[in-house]
C-alpha cells in the first residue's frame, strides 16, 4: 500500500496496461478482462486485476502529465514490483498522413520536462526511449494482428496549451510525428528502476487538420490500441 494506491501487492500484476483516464481503464478491464477486481479506487484512479487470454493482468488509470505519471509508476515498479507498463493513451499528430484512429508505437519520448533530471536519471538531447524488449514485441505483434501502425519520436510536454513550437517547426525541428504528454517520465521511472516500458497511442486529435475525437469516443473507441497492447502484455 502506498498513498495513492491501496491495493495488496499479490492484487497487482506483473504486467500493467495505464491510460490516462481512470474511466478508460474501468471500460478496458469491464470489456477486455474475465472476472475483474477492483483493488484501487483511492482519488478515484481506478485499478482492475483480470485476466486476458489465462495471464493476470492489471489495468491502471495513471492520470494527465509526467508528474502524475511519474508518481503511479514509480510505486507500481518500486513497492509492488511491477516489471512491465504499457502506457495506452491518445495522442495528437503532426504530420498529415497520421489520421484520427491511427495508433503510434512511441519509439522515442522527446520533452523539456525536468522529470527526469529531478529522479537523477540522464537523458541526451532531452529524448529517452522504451525498453527495446517491449517495443520489439508491440512492432510483431502488431504485424501478427494486422495492425497498421505509425512509429516515431513523440513530444511530451507538460503544458498542454504550448506556445513555444507550431507543428510544423516540431516535425521540422525533431522529425516529431505525434504530441502526448506522460510517455517521457514513465520511460524514465523505468530505466531507473530497471524495468520495462511502452507507450502505445491512438490519435484522438490532428493538429494539422484540427479534426478531433469527442470525449466519449475517447474513452471507448481505442479498440486496435488496446488489443495491441493486451496481446504484447501476454507475452511478457
Amino acid at each position: 500500500m502506498t498513498p495513492h494506491i491501496k491495493a495488496k501487492k499479490e492484487e497487482i500484476a506483473k504486467t500493467v496496461l495505464m491510460p490516462g483516464d481512470p474511466l478508460r481503464a474501468k471500460w478496458i478491464a469491464e470489456t477486455f478482462l474475465e472476472n475483474p477486481k477492483l483493488v484501487n479506487e483511492v482519488r478515484n484512479m481506478f485499478a482492475f486485476t483480470g485476466k486476458y487470454k489465462g495471464k493476470e493482468i492489471t489495468v491502471m488509470g495513471h492520470g494527465m502529465g509526467n508528474p502524475s505519471i511519474g508518481i503511479y509508476s514509480h510505486e507500481l515498479y518500486n513497492v509492488y514490483d511491477v516489471e512491465n507498463i504499457i502506457r495506452v493513451g491518445s495522442c495528437g499528430a503532426l504530420v498529415d498522413n497520421i489520421n484520427l484512429g491511427d495508433v503510434i508505437l512511441e519509439s522515442e519520448a522527446f520533452s523539456e520536462s525536468p522529470y527526469s533530471m529531478l529522479i537523477g536519471v540522464d537523458v541526451k538531447n532531452k529524448t529517452n526511449y522504451p525498453s527495446q524488449k517491449l517495443l520489439d514485441v508491440s512492432r510483431q505483434t502488431a504485424k501478427e494482428l494486422n495492425i497498421k501502425y505509425h512509429e516515431g519520436l513523440v513530444i511530451c510536454e507538460d503544458a498542454f496549451y504550448q506556445s513555444i513550437y507550431t507543428p510544423k517547426q516540431a516535425n521540422e525541428q525533431w522529425n516529431a510525428i505525434a504530441v502526448e504528454m506522460e510517455g517521457f517520465a514513465l520511460n524514465a521511472n523505468a530505466i531507473k528502476a530497471k524495468k520495462h516500458s511502452m507507450t502505445i497511442l491512438t490519435v484522438s486529435d490532428s493538429l494539422i487538420t484540427h479534426e478531433e475525437m469527442s470525449p466519449e469516443k475517447r474513452q471507448t473507441s481505442f479498440n486496435d490500441m488496446i488489443e495491441l497492447a493486451l496481446n504484447v502484455a501476454i507475452k511478457l
